[in-house]
């Protein structure tokens, strides 16, 4: 069985890659970034998970929308440009000879600092980039067997403390969730909202399926409280142009229990069943039909999105 979505083998080619920072391609073992840098010390940047088919990272723009959105919100000046950043990445790609079967972590930090304080303005230098193309594969049994959820008393945060939308560095909330989770049995936690409705999962976001057999409805969250999904939108709108109804909207976890199947998405996976929550299995407890269907219709969005795409 799958022990959460972001499983894999260790591929030995992974011990030989180079790694973008700023600028210059290092082996793994010179790949570092200062103690005094913002992420190291607080935490403080964004970053992306990028899956790579055909040689091209799928839906590339939204992803970087999302960052330079992140950026924007913190005051984070990257200080390269979309084209600049992306000629990065497939710099990146080609040097490692990458064309599938790749997870890229973008992370951005706001740089140096002049001592280990929060303080934005004691920052020295600029943004520190670094950019990962690792060869992963997902576990062909995570797709198929799909993975189990335990409800976390970690709450999901509000705007005003920290904004879900933003793809922070800091992940702790989610990490203590994710402890939860595990140490209680299951993959991975489903994390409700301040109000106790259901919100998404410590590192994917969390769907249901209700409805019929013969005329299913498929429901996430209201998205209030989750991070604003890239394969999430691209369910949604698959759902939508596929006419199979779906529903942003707000259901408690009596919903869940009773739902005919369950699934998470994300970058790394794509769509993956959930057999149990809680303790209690979902539908029969196996992939069911709509997720399966989601899963080929996912496959054929990233196909045609890479296809489209050109290497600068």
């Amino acid at each position: 069985m799958a022990h959460g979505t972001h499983d894999f083998e260790d591929d030995p080619r992974n011990e030989q890659i180079l790694i973008w920072v700023n600028g210059d391609l290092l082996p793994r073992d010179r790949a570092v970034v200062s103690v005094f840098d913002s992420g190291f010390v607080l935490g403080d940047g964004v970053w992306e998970g990028l899956r790579v088919s055909g040689g091209h990272p799928a839906f590339l723009d939204l992803h970087l929308d999302r960052l330079y959105e992140g950026a924007t919100a913190i005051l984070l000046d990257i200080g390269l440009s979309r084209e600049e950043l992306t000629a990065a990445i497939y710099e990146t790609l080609r040097a490692n000879d990458m064309v599938d079967g790749v997870h890229v972590r973008l992370m951005v930090t706001r740089g140096v600092k002049r001592t280990p304080y929060q303080d934005p303005r004691v920052t020295v230098g600029p943004a520190t980039v670094v950019i990962i193309a690792e060869h992963k594969e997902v576990m062909p049994r995570t797709v198929t067997e799909g993975i189990t959820l335990f409800t976390t008393h970690v709450r999901r945060a509000t705007p005003d403390t920290l904004d879900p939308k933003l793809n922070a560095h800091s992940k702790l909330n989610d990490i203590t969730a994710c402890i939860q989770a595990y140490t209680a049995g299951a993959d991975e936690a489903l994390m409700l909202d301040p109000h106790g409705f259901v919100a998404t999962c410590n590192s994917t976001h969390f769907f249901v399926v209700k409805g019929t057999p013969a005329e299913p409805e498929v429901w996430t969250s209201d998205g209030r409280f989750c991070l604003g999904g890239i394969t999430r939108g691209n369910v949604l709108a698959m759902c939508r142009d596929g006419g199979i109804t779906a529903r942003e909207t707000t259901f408690s976890l009596t919903d869940v229990y009773s739902a005919q199947e369950a699934f998470v998405t994300g970058t790394f996976a794509g769509v993956v069943p959930v057999r149990t929550v809680d303790g209690r299995i979902i539908g029969t407890g196996a992939r069911g039909p709509v997720v399966e269907r989601l899963q080929g219709m996912y496959r054929d969005l990233v196909a045609a999105d890479v296809a489209g795409r050109t290497a600068p």
